[in-house]
């Protein structure tokens, strides 16, 4: 098996398959209120080809991990048929879920029992109005259920996802930290990046990984741990240890120079980065009878073309088209 590399030598071994581009949420920093022109499910990759490609990325090109995301991933029916595909893949990848946490209550058991290893669930604040006023749905206490099920079956370590905002959310961070340190959950907070679908994200508005630090230190003690290689995370030991907070800091601490990403779009593009204005048709490919071979040069080039860098600060930087809820996590 030779190694899936770019331009760059980066080896890329992580494969994010979004299911689909709908979400039962509405989050301010993601999407419209009134929610988006959704991509019609003829369009969408069938379980079977999304299975296919896996396998040729996981025997043909050293695939170690897949990600399933959205939009919201279990909106997507009969995903545990999916999760139980996956697992028979040989070799066997790790398999993760991100996920606003809605349904996770009643599906964690059987998707645990199906094969997923471990999920990370979106959460932004404790309190309830502020919830509201951010994903413009009253689903709070869903999604703190869903934590707690996943906790129970199994699916660890239970990550926690928090975007914070200016003048909205970012004095939770502290109290997001204390509910994640008493729950056992690891939390990691996300600085927020262009990918709105209503282009209209400004930098001024976005709490800095250093800001994010000063929030959390006024209350706990903070030491950087070393060795963060291919995580996106940077991480904290809090209070001596052992729990640990992360910090991806997509804008104000590129980590491009290690990523080892793939993205698999639900309607069938492959994007070799998250901020990608070019994508490659696999679904076009199989559809049209690739053989296994084919789908291997398709997704090599892909790979081969990567950029060195998303180059948000470069003032040549434009948006995506597509918005983070079609692109996948």
């Amino acid at each position: 098996m030779n190694a899936l590399v770019d331009g760059f030598g980066r080896v890329h071994t992580d494969l994010r398959i979004s299911l689909t581009d709908r979400c039962n949420l509405r989050c301010s920093y993601c999407m419209p209120a009134e929610g988006l022109a959704w991509l019609p499910r003829e369009g969408l990759l069938s379980y079977e080809e999304l299975t296919r490609v896996a396998r040729v990325c996981v025997e043909r090109l050293g695939v170690t991990g897949i990600r399933l995301t959205g939009g919201e991933p279990l909106l997507r029916k009969e995903i545990v048929r999916l999760v139980a595909q996956l697992a028979e893949l040989s070799p066997r990848p790790e398999l993760s879920m991100t996920t606003n946490g809605i349904g996770l209550a009643t599906a964690a058991g059987p998707l645990k029992q199906a094969g997923l290893d471990r999920v990370n669930v979106s959460l932004d604040t404790l309190q309830r109005e502020r919830f509201i006023a951010l994903a413009r749905r009253d689903r709070l206490d869903d999604v703190l259920a869903g934590l707690a099920a996943a906790r129970a079956a199994g699916l660890t370590p239970v990550k926690v996802n928090a975007v914070l905002m200016r003048d909205c959310n970012e004095a939770d961070a502290p109290d997001l930290l204390d509910f994640c340190l008493t729950e056992g959950y690891e939390l990691r907070f996300i600085e927020q990046m262009p990918l709105d679908a209503q282009h209209g994200w400004d930098r001024t508005s976005m709490v800095t990984a250093d800001e994010i630090l000063r929030l959390l230190s006024e209350r706990h003690q903070l030491v950087a741990l070393p060795g963060q290689g291919h995580d996106p995370a940077q991480r904290f030991l809090v209070d001596g240890g052992p729990s640990t907070v992360g910090i991806i800091a997509s804008v104000t601490r590129p980590f491009c120079g290690a990523c080892d990403r793939l993205r698999l779009t639900a309607d069938g593009q492959l994007r070799n980065c998250l901020f990608a204005r070019e994508e490659s048709d696999l679904r076009g490919a199989l559809r049209a009878g690739a053989t296994d071979d084919e789908l291997e040069i398709r997704i090599r080039a892909a790979i081969a073309a990567k950029r060195a860098g998303h180059g948000i600060d470069d003032p040549t930087f434009v948006q995506p088209v597509r918005p983070m809820s079609a692109i996948g996590g």
